[in-house]
């Protein structure tokens, strides 16, 4: 076996043609395998892909202004679906409040939920292993009929579908921060980048995160009617309080505990309500409200207020002392970064009837207003801020790799040409990591990404295909310089010699990385691994053989012909 590997590995170097066509069929597998990730997108990149968990949260968030029954009703809606699968255990809902703290709510700030418009819904599925389903999936199908049925109970409402990261937590997939000065400025730019996010392919649950501004009402006390009344502005204000929001008005003694519960008087729910969203329901509601002056006397409450229409005061969101508002969106079982260039381009092609727009930075903009001169900048946040600081960070810890090792040749070897062998070996392994990805991308039902775990197998096996190398250039040394053998003949020995070890090296790591690639957040690095190794075994018994016949050895080593001697002699 042995010598069948060193007479093919010899007829091989010793041709020029059979050379030329190895070195030019390694580059064309390595120019295929880069266009596979762009511009053609076969084999897609992704920070971590999806994970299978045993729970996910959905967000449901109203109109700024409605009631909590409104909220109620949306709620009902979405757990009358939910309520349909069968592997869902439980369902918890928290009307008017976030969630107890989980992963994902520490950074999308749903301890701060506290609003009659908002709520949130804790879905318990049953264990991973026992369902055939992963959770994305269940996500990804339920979404659409959520969304469409739900939502439309009440307008402009927002229902969002919340999964536990596989990596750190972000505000959402897509973030878009826009900072300004002027806060209308702010709005209307945030409301055209939403409408850019609804209409982009990939993107769900789109939300702004800033108040709507809505019609309110403002009850001002008339200090002076009040007091030739007979009543005071407390029990002016109590009244209020009291039928609205309720409030204690007496106690009661428990022959159980031994503190005192407290008595609550308020209206009912149906005595609360309005008969319409106008001045004159507000009006009519408030005359029904009497007091008592101190001769005995009822006094309707609108004798002694007038009502004013306004505006709400919307939340000033701010961020580094600059104020700002975020646009966030989730993808649905896609890369995060391809439709946020599909969403900037378009940004770029239509935003021009009003702003100026400059690129700054990689991929940030800036928006000047044509009309005002108002400056707006729009800095991209979330998964791709992620993705792209993990890619450039495992990018340089690469390129360290390469440079540490290339240095450490250079100084054992003395040479920038065997050095630079050396690390092409290992470069190589990348067309395995990229054509892995894509068969598995073939035989999974979901899609295969290239993640940072895959980026972290390739870095690990530059160190293992240098090694392969290394051996084979210190064996073919050892061969010419203390055996005498010319360079075809200590080429094809050594690569034939080394093959076997080569070979159970590689079955080790395959098997071992085997091990990993079924799994959600590692499997990248098992294919990466698996994979890459097998580029690695063909480029150590054939790229690097040919490229140490292409390189001048005999001045390398020093190599001096003299008698050939037996390998087998000592």
């Amino acid at each position: 076996m042995l010598q069948k590997i060193e007479n093919i590995i010899l007829n091989t170097i010793q041709s020029k043609l059979k050379r030329n066509l190895v070195l030019l069929l390694t580059l064309v597998a390595f120019i295929l395998s880069v266009l596979m990730i762009a511009p053609t997108t076969m084999v897609l990149a992704k920070m971590l892909p999806g994970k299978n968990n045993d729970t996910f949260t959905i967000y449901t968030t109203l109109a700024n202004g409605s009631s909590i029954e409104q909220t109620n009703r949306v709620t009902n809606c979405v757990v009358g679906f939910l309520q349909k699968e069968k592997e869902i255990l439980d369902i918890e809902v928290f009307l008017g409040m976030g969630a107890p703290l989980d992963f994902a709510g520490l950074i999308k700030g749903s301890a701060f939920k506290n609003a009659e418009n908002v709520a949130e819904i804790v879905v318990n599925l049953t264990k991973k292993h026992d369902r055939s389903e992963p959770s994305y999936f269940m996500v990804q199908r339920l979404r659409p009929a959520i969304t469409e049925n739900c939502s439309a109970i009440t307008p402009n409402t927002v229902i969002s579908f919340v999964e536990p990261p596989a990596g750190p937590p972000v505000l959402a997939a897509i973030v878009a921060e826009i900072y300004g000065s002027d806060a209308n400025g702010i709005r209307e730019l945030a409301n055209r980048v939403s409408d850019v996010f609804k209409s982009t392919d990939g993107l769900v649950d789109v939300d702004i995160m800033q108040d709507d501004i809505y019609d309110t009402y403002e009850i001002v006390v008339n200090s002076t009617k009040v007091s030739r009344s007979g009543v005071s502005i407390k029990q002016l204000k109590d009244i209020l309080y009291l039928a609205f929001e309720g409030m204690q008005i007496a106690v009661k003694n428990s022959d159980v505990y031994d503190d005192q519960v407290p008595i609550y008087l308020s209206l009912s729910k149906e005595s609360k309500k309005f008969t319409n969203k106008d001045i004159r329901a507000v009006e009519m509601k408030l005359s029904s409200l009497k007091l008592m002056n101190k001769m005995g006397m009822m006094i309707p409450i609108t004798e002694l207020v007038t009502i004013h229409a306004k505006k709400s005061n919307p939340m000033i969101m701010s961020k580094n002392l600059a104020q700002m508002t975020n646009v966030v969106a989730e993808t649905d079982m896609v890369s995060q970064v391809y439709p946020l260039m599909d969403a900037r381009n378009v940004i770029l092609d239509t935003f021009t009837d009003t702003y100026e727009i400059e690129k700054i930075g990689i991929y940030n903009l800036q928006l000047t207003d044509k009309r005002t001169g108002e400056i707006y900048k729009l800095i991209w946040d979330g998964e791709m801020e992620v993705t792209l600081d993990t890619f450039v960070e495992l990018g340089g810890a690469f390129i360290a790799a390469l440079v540490l090792i290339f240095l450490l040749m250079v100084i054992y070897y003395k040479s920038y040409t065997l050095s630079g062998i050396i690390l092409l070996g290992s470069f190589l392994s990348i067309i395995g990591v990229i054509i892995g990805h894509w068969i598995m991308d073939i035989f999974t039902t979901d899609t295969f990404f290239l993640t940072a775990t895959s980026l972290i197998g390739f870095i690990a096996l530059i160190g293992i295909s240098s090694r392969n190398s290394l051996l084979l250039i210190d064996f073919t040394k050892s061969l010419m310089g203390e055996k005498g053998m010319h360079k075809a003949e200590a080429i094809a020995y050594a690569t034939a010699t080394r093959a076997k070890p080569i070979f159970l090296t590689a079955a080790a790591i395959i098997l071992a990385s085997s091990l990993l690639a079924g799994d959600a957040v590692f499997g990248g690095l098992g294919v990466a691994l698996m994979f890459g190794t097998i580029a690695a075994v063909i480029a150590s018994l054939v790229v690097v053989p040919v490229l140490l016949y292409n390189a001048d050895l005999e001045r390398h080593f020093n190599f001096h012909d003299k008698k050939s001697v037996s390998v087998y002699e000592p």
